[in-house]
């Protein structure tokens, strides 16, 4: 039998209310990523313009292709090497598909696949995939804890799942849609520690012309 809050938070999402759930970092505002008007209400809730990108959270590797099925080579090679963990990818979109999730830069799209507590995967996994930003102002401090959550913000979702202090820092957040990838945000892991392993990934799984 599923937790109750977990399920409350399936049934919230589905009826297009957002919710707040524990990631690996924060806790995050959570609205079904598949509507428009529920992304739209995330927005509104935040306080964030839709001018700005918010990411895709899928709760595992091949969900998240699933959503996404018109990846190129290269950005697929990406989201082998760095997930599940914790970091933000921007990556080409060129179905631009989730455009409402895209802000300014239709052809591209954030994604995360983070290393989800069991609760909160269950919820995702239940909704195929969902929008994710963190639950704060915007610009205000990173939520650890449902108490560090705006309570405009937790008046305005419906549902909650709690599971206690998160560690805090957000995800890294690295952009794939350049020439060469670059940092938009240091976070929980060093962004040159994640070029790093993009680097050994592709050495060992691109064969030598030699």
């Amino acid at each position: 039998m599923a937790d109750p809050d977990v399920q409350h938070a399936i049934d919230q999402l589905g009826a297009g209310r957002p919710v707040l759930l524990p990631t690996d970092t924060v806790y995050g505002l959570c609205a079904l990523a598949a509507s428009e008007a529920a992304a739209l209400e995330l927005y509104k809730l935040k306080g964030r313009q839709t001018s700005q990108a918010t990411a895709l959270l899928a709760a595992d590797v091949d969900s998240l292709l699933e959503q996404l099925p018109e990846l190129p080579p290269d950005a697929v090679e990406v989201v082998h090497a760095l997930l599940p963990g914790p970091y933000t990818l921007v990556l080409p979109n060129p179905a631009r598909r989730f455009r409402w999730l895209s802000g300014i830069r239709p052809d591209s799209i954030g994604v995360r696949v983070p290393n989800l507590p069991d609760a909160t995967r269950q919820v995702v996994q239940a909704v195929s995939a969902v929008v994710a930003t963190s639950a704060n102002d915007p610009g205000g401090p990173n939520p650890a804890s449902l108490e560090d959550v705006p309570q405009r913000i937790r008046d305005g979702v419906g549902a909650e799942v709690d599971l206690g202090r998160l560690p805090g820092t957000p995800s890294t957040v690295i952009d794939f849609t350049g020439h060469e990838p670059y940092v938009i945000r240091e976070g929980a892991v060093p962004g040159a520690e994640a070029l790093s392993t993009i680097r050994e990934w592709r050495s060992r799984s691109r064969p030598s012309n030699s």
